[in-house]
């Protein structure tokens, strides 16, 4: 980026910042100016076996969605000051929702098997990597607490971001549990930012070749948290916000800011949203949380014409419910290329998005969602006029 770009890029953001961040702010200023490699110490015989073990451990969660998801609870469970562990599993059931909608009733009669394969592969690859990046800075914050001694100068060995390095060193110091899940949201948001959107292969088979469709896709994507109303665990209620443009990097950091404050400033939601995700271990379908609506056998016939079924997130009378797979059995699990370790981190005014700027949503969720429901409904029926109609024209 141009030096006058990034002026310009961060004029609009604050010039002061909270006392307690002065020291992170002179860190990363210093760290900005040269790109700190790797440094080639002696590590111990205990580090380096404590790297492998970390690395193995990662890799064999990290095979598909419902396993990466799996291991942010259990470790959120374990750990619950590391609050971006709460926040990256929920957000990855949404993921593994939109990954077997793709296969489900409504997508396959709007997608092609080609395009269903190309939006799942852009999925499970963000998936994949942040899990990759994430679940080894969780592992060694568990073995600095083990053994009471701070081990983040190993970061660099799971081509972590120095970024992170400067506010685990933080956290340590702080126990401020706020800045480490807002740094954590902006490390994997920038980190997404240089190997998904800014891909040169993903820009030209995904960004590019179907471009306009996946902004479809997307603006129909509704981050969902499902929550028991009360103690008596009778009722699941939604909560969530809508993901408006998933290109920038700006509106990303943002919305999972809005997310945190969703998740964690309310009591009542908080520990809705861990009674209802104990209980229902993720598997993909929507299922989990509205069986009244979804199911994952398929009730239908999927050759038969479509009718409409929903309304207001409602079965319509007599109608099926919709087909709602679970992940094990719609996708392979996917043999990942690994990643070369540049450090996205340049420019230390990104941590003007550590400042609580109050992003507070009420979270209203349900109209919206149930609206995009019927659009979706809508638009598998004009496309199936469509085609009628071209039939029509043909005879």
């Amino acid at each position: 980026m141009h030096h006058n770009d990034r002026k310009r890029k961060w004029n609009g953001f604050s010039k002061t910042f909270p006392y307690s961040l002065l020291d992170v702010k002179d860190e990363l200023k210093k760290k900005g100016k040269k790109q700190t490699s790797v440094k080639t110490w002696e590590l111990t015989g205990e580090e380096t076996r404590l790297i492998h073990e970390i690395k193995e451990q990662t890799r064999q969660h990290n095979n598909n969605n419902v396993t990466r998801t799996h291991a942010y609870f259990q470790f959120y469970l374990r750990y619950p000051e590391i609050h971006w562990a709460l926040l990256g599993h929920m957000v990855s059931r949404n993921g593994g929702w939109n990954m077997t909608d793709l296969k489900g009733d409504l997508y396959t009669r709007l997608l092609s098997e080609k395009d269903q394969l190309i939006f799942f592969s852009f999925l499970e690859r963000g998936n994949w990597l942040i899990f990759q990046d994430v679940y080894p800075q969780f592992l060694l914050y568990e073995q600095s607490v083990k053994r009471s001694k701070r081990l983040f100068h190993l970061l660099p060995f799971f081509n972590v971001s120095t970024f992170m390095e400067t506010l685990w060193n933080h956290f340590w110091r702080t126990g401020d549990q706020y800045m480490l899940a807002i740094a954590t949201v902006i490390n994997e948001q920038s980190y997404l930012e240089k190997r998904v959107i800014q891909n040169a292969h993903f820009k030209k088979t995904v960004l590019n070749s179907i471009g306009f469709k996946l902004y479809d896709f997307f603006r129909f994507n509704h981050i969902l948290f499902p929550f028991y109303k009360d103690e008596t665990k009778q009722e699941t209620l939604l909560v969530g916000n809508t993901m408006k443009h998933f290109t920038s990097l700006h509106e990303r950091i943002l919305l999972g800011k809005r997310l945190y404050s969703l998740l964690f400033s309310r009591e009542n939601i908080l520990s809705g949203v861990v009674d209802w995700a104990h209980d229902h271990p993720h598997t993909g379908s929507r299922k989990d949380y509205w069986p009244h609506l979804f199911n994952d056998v398929n009730e239908s016939f999927s050759r038969a014409f479509y009718k409409r079924r929903t309304k207001k997130c409602q079965l319509r009378k007599g109608a099926d419910r919709l087909y709602s797979p679970r992940l094990i059995y719609t996708w392979k699990d996917l043999n990942h290329e690994e990643e070369e370790s540049k450090d996205w981190f340049e420019d230390w005014h990104i941590m003007d998005y550590l400042i609580d700027k109050g992003e507070n949503i009420d979270g209203e969720i349900y109209d919206e969602y149930c609206t995009t429901l019927e659009k979706i409904e809508l638009a598998i029926l004009a496309k199936k006029n469509v085609l009628l109609r071209e039939e029509a024209e043909d005879e």
